[in-house]
């Protein structure tokens, strides 16, 4: 066996119709049901429905698994009703029940947004305050074992305090937003089958002069991730520079591009999307061997753990700007959106439908 592995690493449309994943899709049948459409700001379809399926079938897998069946009860019925209020012809979320498991599609789907929708204006205040510049950063460990993953994270959580902790890193770095994420290697092929690949993605905030003063260069990164992280072997470590849409040898306007890149989120939603994805977990449509003991290796891993955190000036302005608690906090209000609903507004109530296997709307005036 190889010594190191690859790294694997609202407007509202109310629309009458049949489900579009019926056999029947190509035919000329009318639905009796109103289904919901929820479309954001872009107009840009929210997958309540797609994501409502995969809860449903990580509930199944759940319940698979001894210990587990209150949790995929809960699973089960996350999101099983959504109530929104209809404001300038945009849908916006005022009570539902978010189960909160660790690995419901759902709750992490919100968890993604609310994450995203944070470090947009933690990042956009950075900007306003200081000259900086943005750095993702990569810090890995080899494949391990489902039976040996719990044990590695929480050695990477502490050996990430130490990391963050040597006078380099401090003198270099001015904030951070970091996520652990765990990948599965699913290829039969590989000699690293079945095994989980935990490892962080970092976004640094460091002043505009680092590339001149206070650098620190790929083998020195890696020799403090090896340091911190007690390791025999050298680890695998990515860092480069955020890097803005368009070239250019003025320095002004490269500076005012990556700005704007982190401001629209073109970076930013990389290391910020909520690090456990559903489809690292269960592969296909159907309750299987082989996911259920993923599922059971990863939630014992993922128990009472933290996947992500801030340090330095972007925890600073987290607290300032009292931002709710990505991970454990409230699943419903997630950006300025729902921040205010009018009086008077008509409400939408969305059910999901288990025959239909979608969202059905009833409206009711206030």
């Amino acid at each position: 066996m190889n010594s190191y592995p690859n790294d694997s690493t609202n407007r509202l449309v109310l629309s009458r119709g049949q489900n579009k994943d019926d056999s029947t899709n190509n035919r000329n049948v009318s639905c009796p049901h109103e289904l919901l459409s929820d479309k954001d700001s872009k107009g840009k379809e929210r997958d309540w429905k797609g994501k409502k399926k995969r809860s449903i079938l990580m509930a199944e897998h759940h319940a698979a698994v001894e210990g587990l069946e209150k949790k995929a009860e809960r699973m089960q019925a996350c999101g099983n009703v959504l109530k929104f209020k209809l404001t300038d012809k945009r849908l916006k979320l005022y009570q539902a029940y978010f189960c909160k498991a660790r690995l419901c599609p759902m709750c992490n789907w919100r968890r993604s947004l609310k994450i995203a929708f944070q470090n947009k204006k933690i990042i956009q205040e950075v900007n306003e305050r200081e000259k900086v510049t943005w750095v993702f950063l990569t810090l890995t460990v080899r494949n391990v074992e489902g039976e040996k993953l719990k044990d590695t994270m929480d050695q990477m959580t502490k050996a990430w305090n130490r990391f963050a902790g040597y006078a380099k890193f401090k003198k270099s770095v001015k904030g951070y937003f970091r996520a652990m994420e765990v990948t599965r290697n699913w290829d039969k092929e590989s000699e690293w089958y079945g095994t989980y690949h935990p490892h962080f993605h970092v976004l640094l905030a460091v002043p505009t002069n680092y590339f001149a003063k206070n650098y620190i260069r790929q083998d020195e990164w890696t020799d403090m991730w090896q340091r911190a992280m007690k390791l025999d072997y050298v680890p695998i470590v990515h860092v480069q520079r955020v890097k803005p849409k368009k070239d250019t040898t003025n320095f002004v306007e490269l500076e005012d591009e990556v700005k704007k890149s982190i401001a629209e989120q073109n970076a930013i939603f990389e290391v910020s999307k909520y690090p456990v994805k559903d489809t690292d977990v269960i592969r296909g449509n159907q309750v299987t061997p082989e996911n259920i003991q993923t599922v059971k290796d990863l939630d014992k891993a993922l128990a009472y753990k933290r996947l992500i955190s801030y340090g330095g000036l972007l925890k600073a302005i987290h607290k300032e700007l009292n931002l709710d608690d990505a991970e454990d906090g409230d699943l419903i209000h997630i950006d300025d959106e729902t921040d205010e609903i009018a009086n008077g507004a008509v409400e939408v109530m969305a059910y999901w439908h288990v025959g239909l296997n979608n969202y059905v709307i009833k409206k009711f005036d206030d």
